[in-house]
């Protein structure tokens, strides 16, 4: 846009300000008529296609195998100074078990018999006991008989029964395995143990792309009653980590939401100093956000993770849109724009562009006469002065607005669905921004403006933040100097700096755990807020608990390993009992309290089968050579037999084709779910690639919901780098493109955007020193330094060349532009940092990283534009000036 242009694009705003008021306001109601559709519901990042042989194996596996189609809990009953396995304690377990199946609420979301402990296990062999029954029961006895069972006993009767129970070479409890219910601590053989674990067993009633909702607030339920009956208890499930995690998000915005907003206000006031200028800078960012909710209604784009960064980046840039506009109309209005000082005359304000009389100003204040042709103005009208600022801002404007927004809308070429969505949104709420404060902010000022002046007489002009004299300008001032005075030394601080940065960089986190997004407990100081301090949360620490002492039951805990090949050979049975015999080595395979590695397989399920199966049993033993209870021959009978016996056991771990050939078996590994998914995805494999080498003719394959997730996160990380690479080239292909048909210079749009990458240098070099994870969910936060830092560098560099025309020095102009451009992005940084970094303060981990991520963004993107371009603007001018004498 060539600068004549830019000047009768704001000419035709401001002249006609109410059709371009009333026009905006129409087709924004008709954009934000597509939030009426909702969007697409939500996009799970599991469901993002990633073609790996990990995702293939979890394919296979959901197509082929049976199991638990249902929900799972954990119930834990900690007495770190005592022992759970008293007969009071194991009683209060069985009566908790029936208080819920009292409550027909509750009891509706239970499967079979609901629960599952340790506490079961001894009353049943109780039972079992009373019955004289040589065999365990086939058939779980009801919650009463489990009850008057060990009521019966007294503490010595109930300690002798544990002996028989947890006896190591016991089979009085048949398929049923005590020490699954006790932790890694747990001395095989003891009658005591300091916590035990029960299994929450509940249905899944949802529907598809659904929660089971009632099953989970039954998850809360339980969990109250057993804090309640309990000194130290807790539950933990999906349900319960849902609750808490709402429950910490809406505590967080209730402290935090308060503190935000006074922070952006008085930001805002001291940059504005004018209540009205604030108002309309938040009607601009509604129009935004009314833009933004109607494109993912009219385009059907699904909520997903990713897209949280989306409205804070359109926040962000619509505080930074709107001070540039404001501020450029304020130095026009003062006559501090728009003057040549090398000939004293006011060029952008004359016969020619923006010169039409004021017909809304009256002669009352500021409003004044249209100047004489040719001569300086020192204070324009309100139609006029709008004009000069809107022209001389809106090709900065338009640039960081086309810029931004092609280098996100390049992501359109990702594999992921997010990914595309994200780049769609993005470019679509970038557009939204242009058009709220290059189009209708301006006209809008001009209409109120005018009202109030013509109507009340209040004067409405102000100086513009950091030109008018005191400290803001003083410091503005000392970095434009500076700038001037050592550019190569701030150049060569600002790049050792991102050197050490890139450095740090490399050794970054990448990784992605779940127990990074459980809630935290509030620091003590939120205790004296009142009706503002917020719950207690536990959940971070009774996951690392139960992770690191208990087996997990659920997708959370589990990995798995795909076994194709000929499954029937009877080697392969022999190498997975020597692998869990072995133990683990790897920190994220769970270790049972015998020192077997906590696996389930073909061979756990031969050996728990056949202890209650008497024909199972006979079969097994007449193929087992060497008395470990597996055959070494006659294998596919075995494995028939166990379809026969016990499907749903069998189900789990072998799959047959319709011809009832057994074609893979399939391994449960537990793992501690506190691990990232990258570590228990890599012990996983390993494990995995043990069974592959030493037994010919199979393959093993790692899978699992942690273990997808992992390859899903790698990819998408690596995705959202490769749209880094992708976006920063775009936007100097662009900036360069742009600066050559307005300037003829190609070095002005690598200059420009070096500061952009420094800052991300920063920011990656901040992040590795705080211990932040670089990974799928602060790889989008990121993109805010790029957003951010392009628009701020523009802005600047653009001021910058348009002062240098104008001054008669390079001196004047750099402090021209860091007192004019730079007291408006300082204002804008100040800003959005504060309202965005006050989420460092929230209990929810994701906020806490988002808050302090985007802060660090926003003000690295800011030291870097007004220190560090200066500085480069400085050396390409002189640099220019050495090889055009050299010319001559």
């Amino acid at each position: 846009m060539a600068g004549g242009l830019s000047q009768r694009y704001a000419d035709a705003v401001t002249t006609r300000s109410k059709l371009v008021v009333v026009a905006v306001l129409v087709v924004t109601g008709v954009v934000a008529a597509g939030a009426a559709f909702g969007g697409a519901g939500e996009q799970d990042i599991g469901g993002f296609d990633v073609d790996a042989p990990e995702t293939d194996a979890q394919d296979f596996v959901r197509n082929n195998y049976g199991g638990d189609e249902g929900v799972t809990a954990q119930l834990v009953v900690r007495n770190e100074s005592g022992d759970v396995l008293t007969r009071d304690s194991l009683l209060a377990g069985l009566r908790l078990q029936q208080e819920v199946r009292a409550d027909s609420r509750l009891n509706a979301t239970l499967s079979g018999h609901g629960f599952l402990g340790i506490e079961n296990v001894v009353a049943t062999a109780a039972v079992a006991a009373d019955r004289d029954d040589e065999q365990p029961p086939t058939a779980t006895p009801s919650l009463t008989a489990q009850i008057g069972a060990l009521e019966s006993r007294d503490e010595a009767a109930v300690e002798r029964l544990l002996a028989d129970v947890l006896d190591p070479d016991s089979d009085v409890l048949g398929e049923q395995d005590p020490y699954a219910f006790l932790p890694r601590s747990y001395d095989p053989g003891e009658t005591t143990a300091d916590a035990r674990l029960a299994l929450v067993r509940q249905v899944d009633d949802s529907g598809e792309n659904a929660d089971p909702q009632a099953t989970y607030d039954a998850q809360v339920a339980i969990d109250d009653m057993v804090r309640d009956r309990f000194d130290d208890a807790f539950v933990f499930g999906q349900g319960v980590r849902d609750d808490a995690s709402s429950r910490a998000t809406g505590d967080s915005f209730a402290i935090i939401t308060p503190f935000a907003l006074v922070l952006i206000v008085a930001v805002l006031g001291i940059t504005y100093r004018d209540p009205l200028d604030i108002l309309l800078a938040f009607v601009g960012i509604g129009v935004v956000l009314a833009w933004l909710a109607g494109l993912m209604g009219w385009l059907a784009i699904p909520m997903n993770v990713i897209l949280i960064a989306v409205p804070f980046l359109l926040v962000g840039l619509s505080i930074d849109y709107a001070l540039h506009v404001v501020m450029r109309y304020r130095e026009a209005r003062d006559g501090e724009l728009g003057t040549d000082s090398k000939s004293g005359v006011d060029t952008e304000y004359s016969t020619g562009a923006g010169s039409g009389v004021d017909t809304e100003s009256s002669t009352g204040a500021g409003s004044g006469v249209d100047a004489v042709p040719g001569e300086t103005t020192r204070s324009r009208p309100i139609r006029a002065a709008m004009a000069v600022g809107l022209g001389s801002v809106v090709l900065a404007l338009g640039a960081a607005t086309v810029s931004t927004a092609i280098g996100f809308a390049s992501n359109v070429v990702s594999p992921l669905p997010a990914i595309r969505d994200f780049a769609v949104l993005s470019a679509g709420g970038i557009l939204a921004t242009f058009v709220a404060f290059g189009v209708f902010l301006p006209a809008l000022k001009v209409e109120v403006d005018g009202f109030v002046e013509n109507r009340t007489g209040w004067s409405r002009e102000t100086g513009a933040f950091g030109v008018e004299v005191g400290w803001t300008n003083a410091v503005l001032e000392r970095l434009g100097a500076l700038s001037t005075r050592a550019p190569v030394a701030v150049v060569v601080v600002a790049l050792v700096l991102a050197s050490a940065g890139a450095y740090g960089a490399t050794g970054i986190d990448t990784e992605f755990n779940q127990a990074d997004f459980l809630p935290e407990d509030a620091p003590e100081w939120a205790s004296y807020l009142g009706p503002l301090a917020p719950g207690t949360y536990t959940i971070a620490d009774d996951f690392a608990y139960l992770s690191e002492n208990f087996q997990l039951r659920s997708d959370d805990g589990q990995s798995q390993v795909l076994i194709r090949g000929d499954v029937t050979d009877p080697d392969l049975l022999a190498a997975l009992d020597d692998a869990d015999a072995n133990g683990s080595a790897d920190r994220s395979i769970q270790v049972r309290p015998d020192g077997r590695a906590a696996v389930e397989g073909p061979h756990t399920v031969i050996r728990s089968v056949a202890a209650d199966n008497e024909t199972v049993a006979a079969l097994v033993g007449r193929n087992d050579g060497d008395g470990d209870g597996l055959p070494e021959r006659n294998v596919s009978a075995v494995y028939a037999a166990l379809f026969d016996a016990s499907p749903g056991e069998a189900r789990e771990v072998l799959s047959r084709d319709d011809g009832g050939n057994v074609t893979s078996a399939r391994l449960l590994l537990s793992v501690r779910g506190s691990e990232s998914a990258q570590t228990i995805a890599t012990d996983t494999r390993r494990y995995a690639d043990g069974i592959e080498a030493d037994i010919a003719g199979i393959s093993a394959v790692a899978t699992g919901g942690i273990v997808t997730t992992a390859v899903i996160q790698d990819a998408l990380l690596e995705t959202l780098v490769e749209a880094f690479a992708v976006t920063l080239v775009v936007i100097l292909l662009f900036l360069t493109a742009l600066f050559w048909v307005r300037y003829r210079s190609l070095s002005l749009g690598v200059v420009v955007l070096v500061p952009v990458v420094v800052s991300l240098a920063w920011l990656l070099g901040a992040m590795s020193l705080l211990g932040i994870a670089f990974n799928s969910e602060t790889a989008v936060i990121t993109s805010l330094a790029i957003g951010l830092g392009v628009d701020y560098s523009i802005h600047a560099g653009e001021r910058f060349v348009d002062e240098r025309e104008k001054r008669e020095t390079l001196a004047a102009a750099v402090g021209r532009t860091i007192t004019g451009t730079g007291g408006t992005l300082l204002a804008s940084a100040a800003t959005t940092a504060a309202a965005f970094g006050v989420l460092a303060f929230a209990l929810s981990p994701p906020l806490q990283r988002f808050g302090i991520v985007t802060g660090m963004a926003i003000l690295f993107a800011f030291v870097a534009v007004v220190t560090m371009l200066p500085s480069l603007l400085v050396l390409r001018e002189r640099a220019s000036e050495r090889w055009a004498a050299r010319r001559r």
